[in-house]
């Protein structure tokens, strides 16, 4: 029975169990079978979808891959208008300019949220109500939901100068409900009490390590990819410019931020530390300071660090649970509850200004001296004599 003709163009008989329509879409022939028993109503049936598809086409809205989606052709014809098409294109173009753990970051979101959400929208269909409807009905931070739009939002403004919208429906717009004050803050710093049990529960080529991130105040990524160039031993300094991210994958990227990249000074605790480990790591062909003590290679992220030292450490410390980033937290808690200039914390830090460094550790900054203001009082205030 296959492939006998019908009364209607371009629709035909493929077999007992299925109807084939043919039609021109770019230029080439197209043959679709349509899951249809040929009776005399499938074919007018047939013969009506037909009509549709070549109607779409000339309106030049057709969608190949909606229409067809199990067709071999689909893929050849699928639409760069898309979004998911235009999602994925966009993140392949970005991918050399973004680092490791952004671009897992961006995938993630573009093929977990995004698509799943919007892919089957073209471009100039998704509209902001879109947008906002599936924010509303997300259950996380606004934080979270941001980073979620930020994505979509850069892709759509790329789109818009690639002149394939006419505007990008998100721009100036962002999504914030109403969210309770945080009860519990993520700075945990170490007592010095804890500081010194950590550290005698260490082993000896993980001690420096733990020393120097408690002294320094460098991020995990920050101290994974220190080197021994990066160290000024006469002016006691150290040069921050590479970090290494568990989605790197032990390739050093650039900082965080570009305050990140900074020139720190080495505290003689920091120095002390660095000194223990040059005898275990000065001249290993990598260059970096610190080297993972079971395998006697660089460290590749911080999960090693936290799977095979950190945590064994603080179990054999008594010391309550806290992830290493926290030595981060406690050295800048120190240096602010010691009365160090907030300016200079903050370029230890490599915050991006000072208001950063006074926000987070607001609750660590001396309040209850009671010569505050006497300094300046003594330095700038004008005595006048009596007439």
């Amino acid at each position: 029975m296959g492939n006998q003709g019908s009364s209607y163009e371009g629709v035909r008989i493929a077999s007992t169990s299925s109807i084939e329509i043919d039609f021109y879409y770019q230029g080439t022939r197209c043959r679709e079978r349509l899951k249809l028993e040929p009776t005399p109503a499938n074919l007018k049936k047939a013969a009506r979808h037909r009509a549709a598809v070549i109607s779409s086409i000339e309106a030049g809205t057709f969608d190949y891959q909606v229409t067809f989606p199990r067709s071999k052709n689909a893929r050849k014809f699928m639409r760069q208008d898309r979004v998911d098409t235009y999602l994925r294109t966009w993140l392949a173009t970005k991918k050399p300019t973004l680092k490791a753990s952004s671009y897992k970051d961006y995938k993630n979101t573009i093929e977990g949220k995004l698509i799943p959400e919007f892919g089957h929208l073209l471009l100039a269909e998704l509209k902001r109500g879109h947008v906002r409807d599936w924010a509303s009905r997300l259950t996380c931070s606004n934080k979270r939901i941001s980073n979620l739009i930020s994505p979509l939002r850069a892709a759509l403004d790329d789109a818009m100068h690639d002149e394939m919208i006419a505007g990008n429906p998100l721009a100036g717009w962002h999504y914030r409900k109403i969210e309770p004050p945080k009860e519990v803050d993520d700075i945990d710093p170490f007592t010095a009490e804890e500081q010194a049990a950590i550290l005698a529960a260490l082993p000896s080529d993980g001690f420096p390590l733990i020393q120097f991130a408690l002294w320094s105040g460098l991020r995990t990524s920050e101290l994974v990819a220190l080197e021994w160039g990066d160290i000024d031993w006469r002016q006691k300094r150290c040069r921050i410019t590479r970090a290494i991210t568990q989605a790197s994958k032990g390739e050093a990227e650039t900082t965080k931020t570009t305050a990140g990249t900074r020139t720190i000074d080495l505290l003689p605790r920091a120095l002390e530390a660095l000194k223990a480990q040059k005898t275990l790591s000065y001249l290993h062909p990598s260059g970096r300071v610190f080297l993972n003590p079971r395998t006697g290679e660089p460290w590749t992220g911080d999960q090693a660090i936290r799977k095979t030292l950190w945590t064994h450490a603080l179990k054999r410390a008594g010391v309550r649970y806290r992830r290493p980033y926290q030595t981060r937290h406690t050295y800048a808690s120190m240096m602010v509850s010691a009365g160090e200039p907030l300016a200079w914390v903050s370029k230890q830090m490599g915050h991006t200004s000072v208001v950063t460094t006074a926000r987070i550790y607001a609750g660590w900054i001396p309040t209850t001296n009671s010569q505050a203001g006497m300094l300046a009082n003594d330095k700038f205030s004008v005595k006048h004599n009596a007439t």
